[in-house]
Order: C-alpha cells, then sequence, then structure tokens
C-alpha cells in the first residue's frame, strides 16, 4: 500500500503503473524490492556496468517517492559503500536528472536508468566526495583501483543473486501484463538516459584500452587499503 502522508492518491496511482510495468519488464541490470507497507520506499538492486570499477558488484540504493512526486524528483541514497565523485559518503546521490534537469514525463524508470548511467560516466564537476573527484580528474588509474577495491569488499553479489543478464523479477504482486507500448517506453528511457551520460566526456574515453592478451598491472591492495 501507499503511505498517504507520502504521496497523494493520484499521484500514488500514476507510480503504481509504473511500478507494474517495471515488475513486467524491468530495466536491464536492475531489480526493484518493495515493501508491503509502503511502496513508496523502495530498494533498487543496481548490478555495476561492464568496463567500470563497480562490474562485478551489486549496489543497494534506496529510492523514496515524496508528496509531490512526480512534480518532484525521487530521492536516491546508495546503501552499498561506494567509492565515486558524484555520491558522498552518507550516500546522497548528486546527478542532474535528479536535480535540474528533472521533469514529470521522465517517471521512475528513468530516474533508476540515470544512476545506474552515473556509474559508467561520473561528472567530476558535480563532486560530493572531493576524493574520488581529485583521482578522477588526475590519476584515473588511483581511481579505478580503489573504486574496485571498495566494490570487492562492501559490493558482494548476496548468494543466489542473479546476473544483469537474467531477468528474474523481485517485485512480488505486481505481475501484472505489460502492453506492446510499455516495452517500447522502456527502450526508449535506456537509450535517452545512455545518450545523457555519455553526453558528458566518461572517464572510459579518457583511459587507454589495453590489448585483450595484456593484462592489467598487478596492485598491492594493501598499499590502497591504507588511503581508504
Amino acid at each position: 500500500m501507499w503511505n498517504s502522508e507520502n504521496v497523494s492518491p493520484q499521484r500514488s496511482r500514476t507510480a503504481l503503473r509504473e511500478l507494474r510495468r517495471l515488475a513486467a519488464r524491468p530495466p536491464p541490470g536492475i531489480k526493484l524490492l518493495l515493501r508491503d507497507d509502503d511502496l513508496s520506499d523502495i530498494t533498487a538492486l543496481i548490478d555495476g556496468p561492464a568496463e567500470t570499477p563497480y562490474f562485478g558488484g551489486v549496489f543497494r540504493v534506496q529510492i523514496k517517492l515524496g508528496k509531490e512526486f512526480p512534480t518532484a524528483p525521487p530521492r536516491a541514497y546508495f546503501l552499498t559503500r561506494i567509492f565515486h565523485p558524484n555520491v558522498s559518503r552518507e550516500g546522497e546521490v548528486c546527478v542532474n536528472t535528479l536535480k535540474r534537469d528533472w521533469r514529470p514525463e521522465l517517471g521512475l524508470e528513468h530516474a533508476l536508468l540515470a544512476l545506474r548511467c552515473l556509474m559508467i560516466a561520473p561528472n567530476a564537476d558535480s563532486a560530493l566526495n572531493a576524493d574520488a573527484a581529485e583521482l578522477l580528474r588526475g590519476r584515473y588509474e588511483e581511481y579505478f583501483a580503489r573504486a574496485k577495491l571498495l566494490t570487492e569488499i562492501h559490493a558482494k553479489p548476496a548468494k543466489g543473486h542473479e546476473t544483469q543478464n537474467e531477468n528474474t523479477n523481485l517485485i512480488g504482486g505486481l505481475d501484472e501484463p505489460t502492453t506492446a507500448g510499455s516495452g517500447e517506453a522502456g527502450a526508449e528511457a535506456t537509450a535517452t538516459a545512455e545518450a545523457e551520460a555519455e553526453a558528458g566526456e566518461g572517464p572510459r574515453a579518457k583511459r587507454e584500452r589495453r590489448p585483450r592478451d595484456k593484462p592489467a598491472p598487478a596492485r598491492d591492495k594493501r598499499k590502497v587499503l591504507k588511503r581508504l
């Protein structure tokens, strides 16, 4: 049910329709866990994207729908510790999609995809973690190693967690079939979110790609851990 103090009835119906669609066709690399007593408090399990230091990890993110949603954006907090320039040590997230660039028609799926795309293209110019932003700007290899180490320590997948290529739905009680249009909407939201993330110069464009047969140099995790 919805917490009436958080979300108005009209807005709750809008959000519930989208949750039903997300239940039938969840975004790639994202699963949702809902509370039986309050559907405005959502937990997202986000798989770390490939070719990032977060790959192989699963990050728990709390999504809160305020009483003004969808006029106002949802609020997002990383519950899993992550080393990222746009995520504070307390888990607060800074991404334009959930702030000045938010529009009501974007919806919850777009917000979820924006969070995952933020892992692909972090932005050092709107940093909440100054240490991560500094390393991202000038010492990317060190940034990558430190972020990967924290991923290995704090974001280990739970036993039985399925990979991002599998499509098990974790939302109970919302198995209403999706319509043909909803699949198209999901694909459009994915493309839009990825385009926004790619608009800035992401770190992968800066990092030199190594030949496949040449492994990355080994690093002493103990030395990196001293700086955490």
